[in-house]
């Protein structure tokens, strides 16, 4: 059957759209989309020419490996392709992979090499008589650029494999990468004179390899991965691709220690799952697994398709960029006043939640990024991380938009935002800002504080808006009966809610000073401000200095508590607490042994037995201290599921020990570090 003429028109409008693509991410390392929208045009005109063959032909980018090379470099010719790989996206599609290729070869079993897929910038090394001598891009899968110059900047590239008896010629392939923490800096030092920040790591890398100046390339802090061998002349007669990475590693090339070989197609699937759980504990961007056959003979028995190697597959991991469309741009304002800007989106499922909203951090970020209401944005959700506007689509930008500009006034209150010099954050400072005074009395009962159990968001809206809650001391004098004639208030939630607010009265002194929402006084600080002074009268006599002078507390936080503690309104709402007959003395008296006393353990992604707060709760009852940062001063970093990528490098390049929960309960129990 023919193909239909809308059928014939969407075929030339797909591959027109992908080609552009193609040349916005191979050649000017510049995308204009998330991979996984680029993805989805991919497979749907590989549908469609299946479906329609005579639609099927030899240059549409379905047959196309790469992009073209740039007449920037000189050219190189690979003495072997550089094959892309095909996909797999959901499990049934890898196990199927893998059982057409049990049923291909003559064995009963296949090995398999399961790699992270590196979210990089392809590379091929070429050594002759152990030393580097070219360094090139994919390109076009058969011919890419020459960017020895380039390369030889990277500290992880050898200028010599370390081998007494190297090959006469060898090809290393591998990816250049830039990790994450060193993202980070690029960007922290293109917002800092001014510049528009980076989209992301990928881009900065293949953007940095082909710098005609090379010392630009040595000063953006690449890292590499060696995956496999191309052309050799003299090479070892390697039996496995576990071999090949070994000998690479012995020759001094950086091989990825996550690369494990499996027996079965079960074990693939496991270790796929364990790499995905752990996909944001690395300094370096993944996106999927790479999945080889092991065994060299078995390759070559199973070949090549024009594209890609029969013998491996990318499982891609879903999404964590899309696009969609930027309706708005709003100011929300929190419990300390600081107003920060958000975006309003057309619902988009990625990082497998459904995201309507998303953060733009602060007026900066949105002047840097220069996203506007009406743009395509790309949106990014990694993990559990609030979702981010990343940048906009500048192809797809409607014409006559306008820059948004912060607004001058408090969108809740309608009171002047101000801006606090030398940091990026602006501020309501309207004490009665209804934004603020809401959050503040949400944070006054929430578990990290006063703990009031059934006392959230929605009761305080409820309360408020009648009347009855205008600042946390009103919790403490609610009017019970007209309460009681609201709808979904019974006796007995009456009286539950009663019982929790009068069992408040009674938690120690730093939950109380948690409580009061002062800047930049957080659990530690406020534990020590206790045990230094011993009630909250103490602390509210004291100066500046006086305050300074408590272990563990330094200028900043000191002048923000004498600065909190001079407002007139802030000092009515003590009264009120105090007239209630909340406890302002009473000092947690520790019943865990003290036998963390001097020792800084600081904790990063999620625990099984613990909440970030119990875990931390669990370290200072036992005399430690657990600051939210790495430093020379940690005595170790407990990393649980999605931890922090740069707590964890930090860890490791001060040679801080990284332990696991079960390590971290052993600390706990007996006070000294597993050996």
């Amino acid at each position: 059957m023919a193909a239909p003429p809308e059928i014939e028109a969407r075929v030339l409008e797909l591959r027109a759209t992908i080609e552009h693509h193609n040349r916005a991410y191979h050649e000017l390392d510049a995308p204009e989309v998330p991979d996984a929208d680029y993805d989805a045009l991919v497979r749907e005109l590989r549908g469609l020419e299946a479906q329609f063959p005579e639609l099927a032909t030899p240059d549409s980018p379905t047959q196309a490996v790469g992009g073209a090379v740039s007449t920037a470099f000189a050219t190189v010719v690979h003495r072997l392709p550089l094959l892309s790989l095909d996909n797999a996206f959901e499990p049934a599609e890898l196990t199927a992979w893998g059982t057409r290729l049990l049923r291909s070869v003559g064995d009963d079993q296949i090995h398999f090499a399961c790699e992270p897929k590196i979210d990089g910038f392809a590379i091929s090394l070429t050594y002759e008589a152990g030393k580097l001598v070219q360094a090139a891009t994919r390109g076009d899968g058969r011919q890419g650029e020459d960017v020895t110059a380039q390369i030889a900047t990277i500290d992880a590239v050898p200028d010599r494999l370390a081998v007494d008896d190297p090959p006469a010629l060898v090809e290393v392939r591998g990816e250049v990468y830039m990790a994450l923490s060193a993202f980070e800096r690029l960007n922290a030092r293109q917002l800092d004179v001014g510049l528009r920040p980076y989209v992301n790591p990928r881009n900065s890398a293949a953007g940095s390899v082909r710098q005609k100046d090379p010392a630009v390339t040595a000063s953006r802090e690449l890292g590499l991965w060696t995956y496999q061998l191309g052309f050799t002349e003299g090479a070892p007669p390697f039996r496995s691709h576990r071999e090949t990475l070994d000998w690479l590693a012995a020759a001094g090339l950086p091989v990825n220690p996550e690369i494990e070989v499996v027996d079965s197609l079960e074990a693939v699937q496991h270790k796929v799952e364990a790499i995905q759980r752990r996909r944001h504990g690395f300094d370096y961007e993944i996106d999927g697994v790479v999945v080889k056959v092991d065994d060299l003979r078995q390759r070559a028995e199973l070949g090549f398709t024009s594209r890609a190697p029969r013998w491996a597959i990318a499982f891609k991991f879903p999404p964590e960029e899309r696009t969609t469309k930027l309706l708005d741009i709003l100011v929300s304002v929190g419990r300390t006043g600081r107003a920060t800007p958000f975006a309003v989106l057309e619902p988009v499922f990625v990082g497998g939640v459904t995201v309507v909203k998303a953060t733009l951090h602060n007026q900066d970020q949105v002047r840097a990024k220069d996203v506007r209401p009406g743009d395509t944005v790309i949106v990014r959700r990694a993990g559990d991380v609030i979702p981010e506007v990343v940048g906009p689509v500048l192809a797809e930008r409607p014409k006559r938009t306008k820059a948004w500009t912060f607004p001058a006034a408090c969108p809740v209150c309608g009171e002047p935002l101000e801006r606090v010099e030398g940091e990026a954050d602006t501020f309501c400072r309207n004490a009665a800002c209804p934004a603020r005074t809401a959050g503040a009395i949400e944070h006054f009962g929430s578990r990290g504080a006063m703990d009031i159990e059934g006392f959230g968001e929605q009761r305080i809206q409820e309360f408020a808006s009648l009347g009855l809650l205008r600042d946390p001391g009103d919790i403490y004098s609610l009017d019970w009966e007209r309460i009681g004639q609201l709808e979904g208030f019974g006796e007995i939630s009456i009286r539950n809610l009663q019982a929790a607010i009068e069992a408040s009265k009674s938690r120690p002194l730093d939950r109380l000073l948690v409580g009061l929402n002062i800047r930049h006084l957080g659990p530690t600080g406020a534990q020590a401000l206790a045990k230094a002074f011993g009630d909250l009268d103490a602390i509210m006599a004291a100066t500046a200095e006086e305050l300074a002078a408590a272990d563990g507390i330094g200028p900043t936080i000191a002048r923000s508590v004498r600065a909190w503690m001079d407002e007139p309104e802030h000092l009515a709402v003590i009264e009120k607490l105090r007239a209630a007959g909340v406890d302002f003395g009473r000092v947690a008296v520790p019943t865990a042994p003290q036998h963390l006393v001097g020792q800084t353990i600081v904790v990063t992604g999620t625990l099984e037995r613990f909440s970030r707060e119990g875990a931390e709760e669990a370290i200072t009852a036992r005399g430690g201290k657990s600051p939210g940062s790495v430093s020379k001063k940690t005595t170790a970093v407990v990393v649980g599921e999605a931890p922090g990528a740069a707590k964890v490098t930090k860890a490791t390049d001060l040679g801080v020990p990284v332990l696991d929960e079960a390590a971290f309960v052993q600390l706990l129990e007996t006070g000294e570090l597993p050996a």
